[in-house]
């Protein structure tokens, strides 16, 4: 993958383009705690037009082989694989809206040209670790609100300690409860539809 550039920026997508979920409900019906992300998982939900299109674009990118486990063991080699894809991607990819690159509101991809939004690292972030030998089930690309408001994408790792954060707006890695956010849904392979709304 050729990366090129730096740069950090959050997704402001419009309604129901990043998520799935065409209204969203008042904040305080929306877990704020990551710690309990897990537990909450509610309803399944429908999968982000994005993802849709980026694996019928992409479908071996998109296959969690059902023998995966859908975590993976804490370890000092874990953490040092997620601090470096971290840190290497958010460096090397250079933050732009979908608008102003493709000409649409939401091209889901892989951003070998070096450019992308939000979900675009975290998608670059999931096939590192893929390709380091991290299961495609225990990487859960996940939606949030940012302050709130903002529509944003990062990267959930589940392991036996807990799910960690990998952000495009933060080169640390923080545990879920840290991350400062509003869960709004992820994928989870346990669900009917491949994704869970978080309550």
């Amino acid at each position: 993958m050729a990366f090129l550039a730096f740069g950090l920026a959050s997704c402001a997508a419009p309604e129901g383009d990043l998520s799935a979920i065409p209204q969203m409900p008042s904040s305080a019906a929306i877990s704020r705690n990551g710690a309990q992300i897990a537990s909450q998982a509610g309803r399944d939900a429908r999968a982000p037009s994005g993802y849709l299109a980026f694996c019928d674009r992409n479908p071996d990118e998109c296959r969690a082989h059902p023998e995966q486990p859908n975590k993976v063991r804490f370890t000092s080699e874990l953490w040092d694989k997620l601090e470096k894809v971290n840190l290497v991607v958010n460096a090397s990819v250079h933050a732009e809206d979908d608008k102003e690159h493709y000409g649409v509101n939401e091209f889901w991809t892989i951003p070998v040209d070096g450019e992308g939004d939000c979900e675009d690292y975290v998608l670059a972030k999931r096939k590192m670790l893929v390709l380091l030998g991290l299961p495609e089930a225990a990487l859960r690309i996940t939606v949030v609100l940012d302050r709130g408001i903002v529509r944003h994408a990062v990267l959930t790792v589940v392991t036996d300690q807990g799910d960690y954060v990998l952000d495009s707006l933060k080169d640390d890695i923080l545990t879920t409860d840290k991350a400062d956010y509003v869960w709004v849904e992820r994928q989870d392979p346990a669900s009917r539809t491949g994704w869970v709304a978080l309550r």
